[in-house]
C-alpha cells in the first residue's frame, strides 16, 4: 500500500510537474524525515525506478537534481549517498528542463525536421554541414565545449534547411534550454568530464543523408544520433555499478579457487 502511494505521487504530476521533480521532492522528503540519515546510502537506481513505476532516465534526473541542491552525494562505482538535510543554494529543479526531457523532445522533432530538410536544403548548406563535421572532428580532440557550439550549428543548418521560421524557433529553443538550463548544465558538466563528446560518425551519417536529398535515410540517421546520444549519457552518468563490481570480484575469486 506504501509503495502504491509513493508511486502516485510521483506519476500523479503527468500533466503537471516534471516527474524527474517529483520524484526529487519525494527523496528529499524522505531525507528531511530521516528516513535516510546524513551517511545513508540511498536504494540502487533500479529499485528507484521499479518503487516509484518511473524510467530510470528519470529516476537518474531526479538524483543529479538533489546533488546539485546538495542533499546528496553520487560516489561513481559506490552509489548515492545522503550529505545534508538542508537545500543548498543551488536548487535547480524548479520549472527547469532535464536533459533526458530535452533529449527525448529533440528526438521526436528533429528527425521529422531533417526528412524535411532533406528535400529542400542547398549546396551551400550541405557545404557548412561538411564544414562543420571537420571542426567537430578537430575540436573533440581540444575543446569539447567549441565542438558542442559547433554541433549546435550543425542543427541549426539543417532546421534552416527546412525553409519553415516555425521549426528553425523550436529548434533554436532546444538549444537555449541546455544552454540555460541549470539542471541540463549540471548534466553536461558531469558528461564532459567523462569524455562525452559529439559523435562523428552519428553526424556525417546525417550529412550523407543529406547529400542524397533522402528523406528516410535523413530521419533514420537523426533518430539513431539521438538515441545513441540519450545512451552514451546514460552511460556516462551511471553510479549503480556495484552489481558489475560484485559479479567481476566473483568471476575473479572463482577463477583463483579454479586455480588452487
Amino acid at each position: 500500500m506504501i509503495r502504491k502511494k509513493k508511486a502516485n505521487e510521483v506519476k500523479g504530476s503527468r500533466g503537471g510537474r516534471r516527474l524527474y521533480a517529483k520524484l526529487a521532492d519525494a527523496l528529499s522528503k524522505s531525507i528531511a524525515s530521516y528516513k535516510y540519515a546524513v551517511g545513508d546510502r540511498l536504494p540502487s537506481e533500479r529499485e528507484l525506478s521499479a518503487k516509484f513505476e518511473v524510467s530510470r532516465p528519470i529516476v537518474r534526473e531526479a538524483i543529479f537534481a538533489l546533488e546539485a541542491e546538495g542533499l546528496v552525494e553520487v560516489r561513481n562505482g559506490s552509489g548515492v549517498y545522503v550529505k545534508s538535510k538542508k537545500l543548498g543554494a543551488n536548487a535547480t529543479r524548479r520549472g527547469d528542463v532535464g536533459m533526458f526531457e530535452l533529449l527525448e523532445a529533440r528526438r521526436a522533432f528533429e528527425g521529422e525536421t531533417a526528412a524535411l530538410a532533406a528535400s529542400r536544403i542547398t549546396d551551400e548548406e550541405i557545404e557548412e554541414l561538411r564544414r562543420l563535421v571537420t571542426e567537430m572532428r578537430k575540436k573533440n580532440a581540444s575543446d569539447i565545449e567549441e565542438s558542442e557550439d559547433a554541433d549546435m550549428r550543425f542543427h541549426l543548418v539543417i532546421a534552416t534547411a527546412t525553409r519553415n521560421p516555425a521549426i528553425l524557433q523550436t529548434i533554436e529553443s532546444y538549444w537555449q534550454a541546455r544552454r540555460f538550463s541549470p539542471q541540463t548544465q549540471y548534466f553536461l558538466k558531469k558528461v564532459r568530464l567523462l569524455g562525452v563528446a559529439p559523435n562523428i560518425f552519428e553526424h556525417s551519417e546525417i550529412l550523407a543523408a543529406l547529400e542524397q536529398r533522402d528523406p528516410v535515410a535523413a530521419r533514420t540517421a537523426m533518430r539513431g544520433h539521438l538515441t545513441a546520444v540519450i545512451q552514451a549519457v546514460m552511460k556516462a552518468t551511471e553510479v549503480e555499478t556495484i552489481e558489475r563490481a560484485q559479479a567481476e570480484l566473483s568471476k575473479n575469486r572463482a577463477m583463483y579457487l579454479k586455480e588452487d
